[in-house]
């Protein structure tokens, strides 16, 4: 198994009850979780040596997100503490054709004001075999920025597998701020991880799909994967293609492209969703494990997609499923019936 590395903001998530709206709750459910945090959990599920790195304040809310990843069994020690806060975002799960949605608060969190000192990359990266970072981070501040971009020279310095997962937040950025950050950081990465829409809004590139509508022909991302391989040398393009029927109810798949080839996993239809949030962390976390262990991307891209299914089934921002659960998924077992 590998060693892998994970670099990001870890929040708190307050979420309503069930499908109970914002305004009518008396109280929230405290869910930790974040982009490369949720990734880590999901390594250290199947077994790998996973580190996250991030700063959280040194007082017991940043306790809390520590304490998250360290039940789960990831590495803490690259968790500096200090700052004065911890991001916080709200969460509204939505039902049928009312969509879920997200209001953060996490402006001035210790992650986002951490300064390069705060961390030795070098030693961070001694001896990994992956680095894993999604753009939700270097939009988070321009501090953080430029710790993503001093952990990508670290991971080059040592031999290490770069992947990204361009992940689009306009809440945090606008389109040109994201393609004046995030291109320049595209020399880093190996694997590039994003839908239609992130490839556009983070690097500029856009597919032919009809993405609104529902229509996700793996065709229309063929010209599109040949050419982000071409311009930023990525050794594997991948998306997801996610069909929203309905807040509870999509259809799910993935296209992987190693420069050579292509190959479209099977399609999974989840009906109902628990909880969408954290499925493309755990497509990545599943993609990233399936690279490091499987004989082919065929086989890498099923773990991945059954992974991130599974997870649509799980409460909260964690993938908590299994190896073997995801295997049994990959061979079939999509019944849901008792396993006794």
């Amino acid at each position: 198994m590998g060693k892998i590395i994970t670099l990001g903001e870890i929040m708190l998530r307050l979420s309503p009850d069930g499908n109970d709206r914002f305004v009518q709750t008396d109280h929230f459910r405290i869910i930790p979780g974040g982009g490369e945090a949720n990734v880590a959990v999901s390594l250290a599920n199947y077994g790998h040596e996973a580190l996250f790195v991030s700063k959280v304040p040194a007082h017991e809310i940043g306790q809390i997100a520590v304490n998250a990843m360290r039940r789960y069994g990831v590495d803490t020690r690259f968790m500096v503490r200090g700052g004065d806060r911890l991001g916080l975002y709200y969460a509204e799960t939505g039902a049928s054709m009312r969509p879920s949605k997200v209001i953060y608060d996490r402006a001035h969190s210790s992650i986002a004001e951490a300064n390069p000192e705060d961390f030795d990359f070098d030693a961070i990266m001694e001896g990994a075999d992956w680095f894993h970072w999604s753009g939700i981070t270097p939009a988070v501040s321009d501090k953080a920025a430029e710790l993503t971009r001093l952990a990508c020279e670290a991971a080059k310095r040592h031999g290490v597998t770069v992947s990204c997962d361009l992940n689009f937040r306009k809440k945090l950025w606008t389109s040109e701020k994201a393609i004046s950050v995030m291109r320049p950081l595209m020399q880093y990465v190996d694997v590039c991880i994003g839908n239609e829409e992130d490839a556009q809004l983070c690097l500029g590139f856009k597919p032919d799909a009809d993405v609104e509508g529902g229509k996700t022909d793996a065709s229309g991302y063929h010209r599109i994967f040949e050419q982000m391989a071409q311009e930023f040398g990525f050794k594997y393009v991948v998306s997801t293609l996610r069909e929203s029927f309905s807040a509870t109810h999509n259809g799910w798949k993935a296209l992987i492209y190693n420069g050579e080839e292509f190959y479209e996993s099977k399609r999974y239809d989840i009906n109902p969703i628990i909880d969408r949030v954290g499925g493309g962390d755990s497509f990545s976390g599943g993609l990233i494990h399936g690279l490091l262990t499987k004989a082919t991307q065929g086989e890498a891209l099923e773990f991945a997609v059954a992974a991130s299914a599974l997870k649509h089934t799980v409460n909260g921002d964690f993938n908590l499923v299994s190896e073997a659960e995801v295997e049994a998924l990959v061979g079939g077992s999509a019944n849901g019936r008792v396993q006794r």
